[in-house]
């Protein structure tokens, strides 16, 4: 017979109140402070242009972003580089063409950004059997759990940001050595944020990796895995949802509409019905 307290829990994992139990297991993941959460939050342009750098000269080493075009990174709400600027670095990459002699030719700003490997087979054959996912929407693929009732919450703050908040605790994550009485299988790192904390991508990140370029009023930002986590968590968040700006500007000019046209239905309804008894 199936003991009561254990239909208990089902029923509370059935409806939210409760998670797995293997997801007790991993590391409590801390929101972080994004410029684009909330209802009037947007993204930062220096962010999303260091965010690319780091995704440039890191994460597009193994991961694909099959769906961004080099003439996406200029557009409004972007990283929003010039057009001289998406030329020049388009000109760098080459793309596959049957059209062509040689089956290759020089990216143009409507090319989408290459991928590392030709195909799937040779994806796995570089990273031990493992395919590097597709960065194309990955921030609105992952996500956190949050225990009840603090999701309750989310529905009012409009909390969206679960996918940047775990890719960045992902990234910081990594702990050498695993700890005492954990297994770890040959050529896997461990991880305290990814489920089973055996993951097959090394740390990507180190302090110093990637040279930021100065702002143009001189200030700096710090060179070490949790800035470079943040900013290409951003980075990848625009890249799943780059419209994201517009959408707000959007949402909430209807917001004001609506709240002007209900105080306008009040103020006619007064008037039209203040002479009728009721």
């Amino acid at each position: 017979m199936i003991k009561i307290s254990t239909i208990f829990a089902a029923a509370l994992i059935s409806l939210g109140l409760a998670g797995p139990v293997l997801a007790a297991e991993a590391e409590p993941i801390t929101k972080q402070h994004w410029s684009f959460a909330g209802l009037f939050g947007t993204y930062d342009q220096m962010q999303l242009q260091r965010g690319f750098q780091v995704f440039r000269e890191v994460c597009s080493n193994c991961h694909s972003a099959r769906l961004l075009a080099f003439r996406n990174l200029a557009e409004e709400g972007g990283p929003k580089f010039s057009e001289g600027q998406v030329k020049e670095l388009a000109a760098q990459y080459k793309v596959s063409d049957v059209g062509v002699e040689g089956g290759t030719r020089t990216a143009l700003p409507s090319d989408h950004w290459p991928s590392p490997f030709a195909t799937e087979l040779d994806a796995r054959a570089a990273n031990g059997g493992a395919l590097p996912p597709d960065m194309s929407v990955l921030a609105k693929a992952r996500s956190i759990e949050d225990a009840f009732p603090n999701w309750v919450f989310n529905y009012f703050t409009t909390y969206a940001e679960g996918g940047p908040d775990y890719i960045h605790a992902l990234l910081n994550g990594y702990v050498d050595p695993a700890p005492d009485g954990f297994q770890l299988p040959e050529g896997k790192y461990y991880n305290t944020v990814f489920p089973g904390h055996a993951i097959g991508m090394p740390p990507p990140l180190s302090d110093g990796q990637v040279s930021y370029a100065a702002a143009a009023d001189g200030s700096t930002v710090p060179l070490t895995v949790d800035q470079y986590s943040k900013d290409v968590s951003a980075y990848l968040m625009w890249l799943a949802e780059p419209h994201l700006n517009v959408d707000k500007q959007a949402g909430f000019r209807v917001l004001t509409f609506l709240i002007l046209f209900a105080v306008l239905m009040y103020l006619v309804k007064n008037r039209v019905w203040r002479h009728v008894e009721h």
